[in-house]
């Protein structure tokens, strides 16, 4: 069997209550830390909010790429490596909408539309060359590979999709997410009636999750006469970044999300 098909553990988590948790937690950090790091190499460095962005882009695109690495040669599903990987990928999946939209001036609907072509291509020649989406199938590189280049258009997808949403409607952090988790209550109902399939419900929560952590990383981190509480990015992140450092450590020991 060649390298790209070999075989291996199931490397990723089961879909638990934890996992929806930590994913929250993951997409929230997302957010608030690419702020936060944009905020601070600009203020050290002198430079202007668009070459602070294109700074924290080039870090965090070299750190994500040394995290994959590590994922895709390891053998088994390793916590603290998994929800790394999903840490980074949301920071990127952030950074690569500012960058096309504060940066470039890319409209929202632009990139909103050209990222959900992107993953629906990526869900065809998945599911064309492997005939499954199932978490429980990654268990061969190619299937991974497959993997985390949805997850990684999915963030990209739900942070332009809700910063779409909160331009045009304007309606408020607290209300944004508000709405995002009715859409998402809406989405697990119509799984328990069997009105929507598994895989497909998992995939539309997923992505329906990173507007949700954003409304809430920037409800908690704006300040007040924006509409947020105003802890800050710098804060929120430490918080959200300590709450998933005590799940992976629990998860680790427990092993509560092993497949």
């Amino acid at each position: 069997m060649s390298s790209s098909l070999r075989s291996l553990a199931v490397k990723v988590p089961a879909v638990t209550a934890y996992f929806w948790v930590i994913k929250v937690l993951a997409t929230t950090v997302g957010e608030t830390f690419a702020d936060f790091l944009n905020g601070l190499l600009a203020d050290t460095y002198h430079l202007s909010d668009t070459q602070g962005l294109q700074l924290v882009s080039a870090i965090m695109g070299v750190a994500l790429i040394v995290v994959l690495i590590a994922q895709l040669r390891a053998k088994r599903y390793i916590p603290w490596l998994y929800w790394l990987t999903i840490v980074f990928i949301s920071v990127a999946g952030t950074l690569i909408t500012d960058n096309l939209h504060d940066g470039m001036g890319v409209e929202l609907w632009v990139t909103t539309s050209v990222f959900a072509v992107i993953l629906a291509i990526v869900f065809a020649v998945w599911f064309f060359e492997e005939k499954t989406l199932a978490m429980k199938s990654i268990n061969t590189t190619r299937r991974e590979v497959f993997y985390w280049l949805a997850i990684l258009f999915t963030f990209a997808l739900g942070t332009s999709a809700g910063d779409q949403l909160a331009e045009s409607v304007n309606i408020g952090y607290l209300a944004s997410l508000g709405v995002f988790a009715a859409a998402i209550a809406v989405v697990f109902i119509g799984w328990r009636l069997k009105l929507i399939g598994e895989i497909t419900a998992f995939w539309i929560a997923y992505i329906l999750t990173r507007p949700l952590g954003a409304s809430l990383g920037d409800l908690l981190s704006q300040q007040p006469k924006d509409g947020g509480f105003g802890l800050g990015p710098n804060n929120t992140s430490y918080i959200f970044l300590a709450l998933i450092l005590a799940s992976v450590v629990y998860l680790t020991r427990s092993k509560k999300d092993l497949l």
